[in-house]
C-alpha cells in the first residue's frame, strides 16, 4: 500500500482512516498489473459504448450516487449476488489497479470510488459481471447470469 497512488482514501484521516486488519485485504497492483487489467478490459472492449459494450449483458441495473443515499448505495451493492468471499479486480487506469474482495467492495464503496474523478471498474476472473463506477455518480451493472438482486438485507452483515 505505500506505494500505492490512491492510498491516501484508506489511510489518511481526512478521507478514511481503515482498521489495519480491513487495509490488509486490499492489494495494489503495481503498474505493470494496472496495465494488465487495463489493456484486458480494453481489449475486451468493455466499455466501448458506455458503460457496457452493445450486447455484452443480458441484464442491466444501475444506482445513481445522490448526497446522502450512501446506506443505499451499500444496500444496492450488496444485493448483487455476488460471493462476500469473491476475489475482486478495481481497474481505476492504466497506473491503479487493486484486488481485493467483495465484501470490502460492497463495505468500502466510497473511500474506493470519487465521482467526478474516477471511472472505476470492479469485475472477477469470470467477466461473467461487472460494476461499473461512472464519474457522474452513477454505479452500472450488467451480468449474463439469470439475476435476480438479494430481497433481505442483513445489517449485521457489517459487522465485519
Amino acid at each position: 500500500m505505500t506505494e500505492f497512488t490512491l492510498k491516501w482514501r484508506f489511510t489518511e484521516e481526512e478521507y478514511d482512516c481503515l482498521p489495519e486488519q480491513h487495509l490488509n485485504e486490499f492489494k495494489p497492483l503495481d503498474k505493470v498489473g494496472a496495465e494488465f487489467l487495463a489493456d484486458f478490459l480494453s481489449d475486451c472492449k468493455v466499455h466501448s459504448k458506455l458503460p457496457f459494450k452493445n450486447g455484452m449483458f443480458r441484464n442491466l441495473d444501475k444506482a445513481k450516487i445522490l448526497e446522502n443515499n450512501d446506506k443505499e448505495i451499500t444496500k444496492w451493492l450488496y444485493q448483487r449476488t455476488i460471493p462476500f468471499e469473491k476475489e475482486v479486480f478495481l481497474s481505476w487506469d492504466g497506473n491503479n489497479g487493486m484486488i481485493t474482495k467483495w465484501k470490502f467492495v460492497v463495505k468500502y464503496w466510497n473511500s474506493i470510488f470519487y465521482g467526478g474523478a474516477d471511472d472505476l471498474t470492479v469485475f472477477d476472473q469470470s467477466l461473467e459481471w461487472i460494476l461499473f463506477f461512472f464519474h457522474e455518480d452513477e454505479i452500472h451493472f450488467g451480468t449474463n447470469k439469470n439475476y435476480e438482486p438479494i430481497a433481505e438485507f442483513d445489517e449485521e452483515w457489517f459487522v465485519i
